[in-house]
């Protein structure tokens, strides 16, 4: 546990580059030089992300410390990853400061914006070549990034290949030679039910005390946690007709700002706006709101999960996770080129530092903490 504490509380104080590039950082860290998973199950929690609401790259930090410690783990995986961006927000709110930026700070945010494509870069390769191995697994994985690349942005156009390669996969690439199951069907379905039960409670009983004010401010993101998809830039524009109520318009784009300058996942925004709420003190309406927008996405993780991991041993199943496993690939392509490179690149010097970085990072092997010092000497002296 302490172990674990410490990668993800490291990983929070410098995964800048939102979902795509926490991915990256997760497979790096915990797959390859960690090897505390598979990239098989790496695979497996990324796609699980991919279909719940809520933060998914919070949602795999947390999948992957159930891995390592159980629920414990998980639990201690998500307070350490967050708890950076946390503190910066909250502190952020009650000294209401401005949107101006030090030289320091956008020389820091630039060089980590560099290090996330050479971070996703070196993911997507160590997945492809893990995950593509035939014809087929390429085409879905090539298909997969342009369907991404060329879509509107929405939950059901990134969803929708990944589905698709499952039911391909489920359909001509039954296989034979599968795992047992680690857990049975009836346990895995009583596990499923209280959890969901406890996130279906948890979403509508508590407006019966709505007029209390730390509830109504539970209830309301709470509610945005249960239904808004997706991370980064989507969050503002999905997340303000909801919390409109005790949020105000300028908290909301000071919030939004404020969480563009900090490592760790979009969601803490949340940290930010609740400590603007009048009527609570700003620590604890920042504890209130962090919590409950985080804690729906992690209810419908380890609610689906347990059925997950009892079936994902059945024959048609396990032809399925192998084209999930190649669209995963593609997925990752698409988000290396949207929102990741499209944010770092800003003119052709900039190949530079990338490839010297994927040279550090592959073939060097040096840590990813020497190669950011690498980027902010760049972004400093260039």
């Amino acid at each position: 546990m302490i172990e674990l504490l410490k990668q993800f509380f490291i990983l929070g104080c410098m995964s800048f580059g939102g979902p795509a590039a926490h991915i990256g950082y997760f497979e790096r860290v915990f797959v390859k030089e960690k090897q505390w998973l598979s990239s098989e199950t790496f695979a497996s929690g990324l796609a699980i992300s991919q279909f719940l609401p809520g933060p998914g790259s919070s949602q795999l930090g947390m999948y992957i410390g159930y891995q390592r410690a159980g629920y414990w783990g998980a639990l201690g995986a998500f307070i350490a990853f967050t708890l950076p961006s946390f503190v910066l927000l909250t502190a952020a709110a009650m000294l209401s400061s401005s949107n101006d930026t030090a030289g320091w700070i956008s020389t820091l945010i630039s060089a980590a914006k560099l290090l996330a494509v050479v971070v996703v870069i070196d993911a997507t390769i160590s997945m492809g070549r893990k995950f593509i191995h035939s014809f087929t697994t390429a085409v879905i994985a090539i298909v997969t990034t342009v369907w991404l690349l060329l879509s509107p942005s929405g939950v059901v156009y990134q969803v929708l290949p990944i589905l698709l390669a499952g039911m391909i996969g489920a359909i001509g690439f039954k296989q034979t030679s599968i795992q047992a199951a680690s857990i049975s069907m009836a346990h895995a379905q009583r596990r499923s039910g209280i959890i969901l039960s406890l996130f279906g409670f948890l979403l509508t009983v508590p407006w019966l005390f709505n007029s209390v004010l730390p509830v109504q401010v539970f209830n309301l993101f709470y509610q945005a946690g249960s239904f808004v998809f997706g991370g980064g830039h989507v969050v503002l524009p999905l997340l303000e007709p909801i919390v409109g109520d005790v949020v105000t318009d300028s908290a909301l784009i000071e919030g939004y700002a404020a969480a563009q300058l900090v490592p760790g996942p979009m969601f803490t925004m949340a940290s930010y706006l609740g400590a603007t709420v009048e009527g609570l003190s700003p620590i604890w309406g920042s504890i209130i709101a962090t919590v409950a927008i985080f804690l729906p996405g992690a209810l419908l993780m380890f609610g689906v999960l347990p059925v997950w991991e009892a079936v994902k041993s059945q024959p048609r199943l396990a032809g399925a996770i192998i084209m999930i496993n190649a669209s995963v690939v593609g997925l990752l392509a698409a988000a290396l080129y949207q929102p990741v490179w499209v944010s770092a690149y800003s003119q052709w010097t900039d190949l530079i530092p990338i490839t010297v970085g994927l040279v550090a990072l592959i073939k060097w092997r040096l840590s990813v903490f020497w190669v950011l010092l690498m980027m902010i000497g760049y972004q400093w002296f260039f």
